[in-house]
């Protein structure tokens, strides 16, 4: 039975920030194929991207409880490039064979991961692309030891208040982080409500 909008949950910061993204993607991801999303939360990117580039094949993943709200979206879509949730804990072993993707995206999760874990999915995109693969990672960022705007100050500190794992990232630990891996940032978007998509490929072996 098709799931009805009412079962599905929908968060309005990835309706608002699809049209952007996608812009993008269509850039990065204009020559791969297979994509992994770290974090699919409500699955609302992954149906979006996958219907407007029908050459990718998307793989969804997050949390076991998430899976309920990503599958309700999959069972509402014709679509048969997404592919159903992965149960995917950057900070725990998994199941994914090294070098399977051509490129992984994730949005708005290096901020509300603990910093250990933002390391260790630095450690599993490193491990899973293929060489010359892409990863996207959106968000929030700063650049050069501080946040680009007063509202990201106040946000950043509203997420360390919370809990202190938390935090919005420097974007040049996440450099270190991907070097340690063989990824290394190529571009830097600047994105509507002062977040950033920032772009690191997998060199060769």
């Amino acid at each position: 039975m098709q799931a009805t909008p009412a079962d599905r949950p929908f968060a309005g910061t990835a309706a608002r920030n699809t049209a952007p993204l996608l812009e993008v993607l269509r850039r990065e991801f204009g020559a791969v194929t297979d994509v992994l999303e770290i974090g699919s939360g409500t699955g609302q990117h992954a149906l979006a991207f996958a219907a407007a580039m029908p050459q990718l094949r998307w793989q969804t993943s997050d949390l076991a409880e998430r899976h309920a709200g990503i599958n309700a979206w999959l069972e509402s879509s014709a679509l048969a490039n997404v592919r159903p949730p992965l149960e995917l804990d950057v900070r725990a072993p998994v199941c994914l064979s090294p070098a399977s993707f051509d490129a992984v995206f994730s949005a708005n999760t290096a901020h509300i991961m603990s910093l250990r874990a933002v390391q260790a999915m630095f450690s599993l995109v490193g491990d899973v692309l293929r060489a010359d693969g892409v990863f996207c990672l959106y968000g929030p960022f700063r650049i050069d030891g501080a946040c680009n705007t007063a509202s990201n100050e106040a946000f950043d500190r509203s997420l360390r208040a919370e809990s202190p794992q938390m935090g919005i990232r420097d974007l040049e630990t996440l450099d270190d982080f991907g070097a340690a891996c063989g990824l290394h940032r190529q571009r830097l978007y600047a994105m509507p409500a002062n977040n950033h998509v920032a772009v690191w490929t997998r060199g060769r072996a």
